[in-house]
């Protein structure tokens, strides 16, 4: 409106003076002024209605071309809102991804772990009714045996638990490296191993430094679940999750405890890895202590050989 005003003006003053024939001219025609009110701003906007001579009249588009295009920059500039930054832009974009990659991974690993939850379970009742079958048909042979007057001889054992009882005083090379090689480097440190000629060799050899027995499946679950570590990237591990074992053993098909249980127990096809995954059980010293570790244990002492009491022995030290 102020341009509009200004040029009025100045054509007034322009007729006034007598300067210029085409003012003059122009601002003595009769000039009708249209205004209406703007939709979305109420500005007002001018519409000239001309003349029909094009000679002496001024451009259509003059005002409203200034007016026009001023308000349509300025709504513009309201509909856009204020400018975001491109990079902003992209790391709106990426947390987005992200958060979108990890609701994903976190279903993921939900339905993953029900799946292994029944899984372990289903195992677990397997497994508890292979014991109790083995157990009562353990009993019932038994029977059969005592009522034709004769005696049961338990099947040959194929799994033996070790424990270091002495020191390394007085001792020859040749002892202190088999006990290396059994993982045996500290007193009252204990390990399974598989029954056969190699072993039971070793055995006879390391005899006066260590006892050793066939574990039942109390003792191997006491000693796993309370002491048992596992071996993982060269680390002493604890075993408080069923994913530590999995991470290790999973290609295996061992998945849990009792999967790794049922493996060191009955002397399964994976048991080489199964027992090298559990690190060495530190047990304590026993409760009541040694009646005479330099003795075999048919003389009364505590090495060697004492079949399935050791059972007795690992509860004192578990």
């Amino acid at each position: 409106m102020e341009n509009i005003s200004s040029i009025c003006s100045s054509l007034l003053l322009d007729w006034k003076l007598g300067v210029g024939t085409k003012a003059s001219e122009i601002f003595k025609r009769r000039w009708s002024f249209e205004f209406d009110l703007a939709e979305k701003n109420s500005e007002e906007n001018c519409a000239w209605t001309k003349s029909n001579n094009p000679e002496t009249d001024i451009p259509r588009n003059y005002i409203s071309i200034q007016t026009d295009g001023y308000r349509e920059m300025g709504e513009e500039n309201v509909k856009g809102g204020p400018v975001v930054p491109e990079s902003v832009l992209k790391k709106q974009k990426r947390n987005e991804e992200w958060a979108l990659a990890k609701k994903e991974e976190l279903e993921a690993t939900k339905k993953k772990r029900r799946e292994n939850g029944k899984l372990i379970f289903n195992r677990a009742k397997l497994y508890a009714k292979e014991y109790d079958e083995k157990q009562m048909e353990l009993i019932r042979l038994k029977r059969e045996a005592k009522l034709k007057g004769g005696f049961y001889v338990d099947p040959e054992a194929k799994l033996l638990f070790i424990i270091r009882i002495r020191g390394i005083n007085a001792m020859d090379p040749k002892s202190r490296k088999i006990l290396q090689l059994l993982r045996l480097r500290q007193i009252f440190n204990g390990v399974f191993l598989k029954v056969n000629k190699a072993t039971v060799n070793m055995l006879h050899r390391v005899e006066p430094y260590v006892t050793f027995g066939y574990p039942n499946l109390k003792s191997v679950r006491e000693l796993i679940y309370k002491r048992g570590y596992g071996k993982l990237n060269k680390q002493r591990i604890g075993l408080t999750d069923n994913s530590i074992i999995e991470q290790a053993l999973g290609k295996h098909g061992i998945i849990c405890m009792e999967d790794l249980i049922h493996e060191i127990l009955t002397v399964g096809p994976h048991f080489k890895e199964a027992n090298n995954f559990l690190w060495p059980f530190k047990l304590k010293a026993p409760l009541g202590g040694l009646k005479k570790k330099r003795n075999h244990y048919v003389e009364g002492g505590d090495a060697g050989n004492r079949e399935v009491y050791i059972n007795e022995l690992i509860r004192r030290m578990n």
